[in-house]
């Protein structure tokens, strides 16, 4: 049984389980006190009982050997893909008329938690605002998640079929998160044509690579600017994300996935090692 979303059933050796992050574990308060705890005690039982265990990065695959004790050999590294509907060009009337976005504006991408780093956003904001160019938020809120706000625009949810258009009418994205397994709108933002700045969090420096700003705390505001407002810059950088973004088709994801799963099929069922995961949490 092949689970995408850090599931599974903790019954059957029969599993093949996608662990995306441990974000719950390693930031707590970005989360309510249930939800944590019911993290706490799911993911160890879920990695420790499935046969194999993906991630999405090579920081992930780091933190699911250090948080819950998962055994290298046990964990293979398949980075998702980027939808075809992300591409450069994009007629971005519809989602300026939706959200009656007149002016140039940044793009920031993400729900309401701590983890998001969103207070960090509201200096970007200032900066960009001298300019004439409005900083937004897109991303909806989830109950079980904890957060300090953001004076900025929000525009909560944003429908599928908007998405691309509010991409590519961006003058850049902007992601200043704490922690990511791996930073999906970054590799949206590229493929959109659209320059990305990033933190140095978590996986959104190898998710990025060379193909972005990386810039953290007083240093974001300025990195933001130069994407958004230098035409040399944002040239450059809306070339590499092209490049980079072409990268990381889901076909590829795909044939990762397959072939994992075909090589755990080539091999027998055997006992687990002892893992430290057997005996709960971690800690560091």
């Amino acid at each position: 049984m092949y689970s995408p979303a850090n599931l599974a059933p903790v019954l059957s050796r029969k599993n093949v389980v996608v662990i995306h992050d441990l974000a719950a574990l390693r930031h707590p308060e970005a989360y309510s006190d249930v939800y944590v705890a019911y993290q706490r005690r799911i993911l160890p039982a879920v990695a420790r009982q499935a046969r194999l265990v993906i991630t999405v990065s090579e920081f992930s695959r780091l933190e699911l050997i250090e948080l819950l004790g998962v055994s290298p050999e046990r964990i293979r590294v398949v980075p998702p893909g980027v939808d075809e509907r992300f591409r450069p060009a994009v007629d971005s009337g519809p989602a300026r008329a939706r959200y009656a976005l007149a002016r140039p504006y940044v793009l920031a991408v993400g729900t309401a938690s701590a983890r998001k780093n969103l207070p960090a956003l509201d200096a970007i904001a200032r900066a960009l605002a001298e300019r004439g160019i409005e900083l937004v938020l897109a991303g909806s809120n989830r109950s079980y998640m904890r957060g300090t706000g953001t004076s900025l625009r929000r525009l909560g949810y944003v429908e599928d079929d908007l998405l691309p258009g509010l991409y590519g009418g961006a003058s850049a994205v902007v992601m200043p998160s704490l922690y990511e397994g791996f930073g999906l709108p970054c590799l949206e933002a590229m493929a959109s044509g659209v320059p990305i700045v990033a933190s140095s969090a978590g996986a959104l420096p190898e998710t990025v690579g060379d193909a972005g700003l990386i810039a953290d705390g007083a240093d974001l505001p300025a990195a933001v600017l130069t994407a958004a407002c230098d035409s040399d810059v944002a040239s450059a950088l809306t070339a590499a994300g092209a490049r980079r973004a072409a990268e990381f088709p889901w076909s590829r994801t795909a044939t990762l996935t397959d072939d994992a799963i075909g090589q755990l099929l080539d091999t027998p069922v055997r006992p687990h090692r002892s893992e430290q995961a057997a005996t709960g949490l971690r800690r560091s």
